[in-house]
């Protein structure tokens, strides 16, 4: 099956905020009933063309090929700070707003879950769930890096967002994939499902086996709407994922609005953070 040569380099969004921004928007608590589906009215024709890449060319022929390319690699070595430096060097120009560099939106995530007395574990979560948006530095096009996320190899929810642009991806010609199970079955569990490929799976591999599990399935499921906003794919999903996904959704909160104009200071913070990486995280990783 050929994925019709996905563009590597089209990147409509002003920046990865842009899409964040966006996301806020459509969860926002004061949001109207009947605003709630009504995202397309207003929405950037920047991100509007981001959703249509996105669900033209995440099949699962190039969410497999990604994950062969991407899992136990290596592309550098570093510590979790040195990704947070690395990070950094991405430029943002969605945000109007604001000029807070990626280490200090990083930490306005961390420090919110920190200020409300959470275990270390989450706020050291709070501030590496987005480290995966390396991937950008990598030569990753935007739709392969950020978006909401979805399981492939089975039908499209119609609860995801911008869902006919879905029509146009090679995917809805195979009629295995067309059907409510797909490839997999009842209640099979999320962990033997392929989820369309960005930074939460690429960041997932490489903590998996050096963070508590809740603090996996946020990092891993913090992107994936459709489920833990939308109430999709209960028929993958087993009772464990339905456990665990209590705690993604206690992270979200702090994911979408901990943005905002308070600039911490990463000089003085580093020490905590620091403390709290070699607790979990020490030493160089492989990105």
């Amino acid at each position: 099956m050929n994925s019709s040569h996905p563009p590597q380099h089209s990147n409509p969004l002003d920046g990865l905020n842009q899409w964040d921004d966006f996301v806020g928007s459509r969860y926002r608590a004061d949001r109207k009933p009947e605003e709630f589906r009504d995202y397309s009215r207003n929405t950037p024709p920047g991100v509007r063309e981001f959703y249509r890449l996105n669900h033209t060319y995440q099949t699962r022929e190039f969410v497999l090929r990604k994950k062969k390319e991407y899992i136990g690699t290596r592309r550098r070595s570093m510590t979790v700070w040195e990704a947070l430096e690395y990070l950094n060097t991405l430029v943002d120009d969605s945000d109007p707003d604001t000029d807070l560099s990626q280490i200090e939106h990083n930490l306005q995530t961390a420090e919110a879950i920190r200020a409300d007395g959470h275990p270390r574990w989450m706020i050291l979560t709070g501030l590496i769930h987005d480290l995966g948006k390396i991937l950008c530095l990598f030569g990753e096009p935007q739709w392969a890096v950020v978006g909401d996320t979805f399981p492939v190899g089975c039908a499209w929810s119609d609860k995801i967002v911008f869902h006919e642009f879905f029509r146009d991806n090679p995917d809805s010609q195979v009629p295995e994939y067309q059907t409510r199970l797909g490839v997999y079955e009842e209640n099979i569990g999320l962990d033997n499902v392929d989820m369309s490929w960005g930074h939460d799976e690429y960041l997932y591999h490489i903590v998996k086996d050096r963070l508590p599990e809740p603090a996996l399935y946020m990092i891993r499921y913090h992107s994936c709407y459709p489920i833990h906003r939308e109430g999709a794919y209960d028929y993958l999903m087993n009772d464990h994922d339905r456990e665990m996904f209590e705690w993604v959704r206690k992270f979200n909160p702090y994911d979408l609005y901990s943005k905002s104009h308070h600039r911490p200071d990463p000089v003085k913070l580093r020490p905590y953070y620091e403390d709290l990486i070699n607790e979990y995280l020490p030493g160089k990783l492989d990105w």
